[in-house]
């Protein structure tokens, strides 16, 4: 028997709702378990993937989560509310990966050690001068009067996009991180692969919610 269309609406908001709070729940568990392992303090270096992964994992993903109609933990706020609190936890992200990107190049100072020469450490710079660049993009946002001859509804699909590459460089760096020879002495078998989906998961819940509201956009266009 075939599905209606309206049975088919419930069962992909069913699905969007589900997945939506797995990654809730599968960025703050990675940031906990990434803290549990680094043991915050014990040495320099140890700030800087408890940091970095409280940035591109927790506060970005949560960031993004926001404008979800299904998955947002702030649907009571108007769209205004929503957007200044996206605006807070992107610079708190930014703020983390800036101070934990300053950590590691201390450390390999101290350790004479070479920088930027693993894909991991050239992804990690990327993806925080990117964020750098898109927090700066959405002052422009924050502040339409300061773009007017650019039309709004243009300047937040350049801004998803964006934000969206942003995001998908920072989980590439955090995939690349679980390569080093710091997270594989310790983390290994079945409880690697399992972080290892941590990103991959939280990326394609972000893809998704992003090309859904491109396609709206489309559709309400005359």
């Amino acid at each position: 028997m075939a599905l209606t269309v309206e049975t088919e609406s419930h069962i992909y908001r069913a699905l969007r709702t589900a997945s939506g709070a797995a990654a809730h729940l599968v960025a703050l568990g990675f940031t906990i378990f990434v803290a549990v392992l680094a043991r915050p303090g014990s040495s320099l270096f140890s700030w800087h993937p408890v940091l970095m992964s409280l940035a591109f994992s927790f506060l970005m993903t949560e960031a993004l989560l926001v404008f979800s109609p299904e998955s947002s933990l702030l649907h009571s706020l108007s769209r205004k509310g929503r957007a200044r609190c996206h605006w807070v936890l992107q610079l708190l992200a930014l703020l983390c990966a800036l101070l934990g990107l300053g950590l590691v190049i201390l450390h390999k100072e101290q350790q004479s050690k070479a920088h930027l020469a693993t894909w991991h450490g050239r992804a990690g710079l990327l993806a925080v001068l990117w964020a750098g660049l898109q927090c700066s993009g959405g002052v422009g946002l924050l502040y339409p009067k300061l773009l007017t001859r650019w039309p709004l509804a243009k300047l937040k699909l350049y801004h998803a996009t964006s934000g969206l590459v942003g995001y998908l460089l920072g989980s590439a760096s955090l995939l690349l991180g679980m390569c080093s020879l710091w997270f594989t002495a310790t983390v290994t078998g079945g409880a690697w692969y399992l972080a290892v989906l941590c990103p991959v998961l939280t990326s394609l819940v972000i893809m998704n919610q992003v090309s859904n509201a491109y396609l709206y956009r489309k559709r309400i266009q005359p």
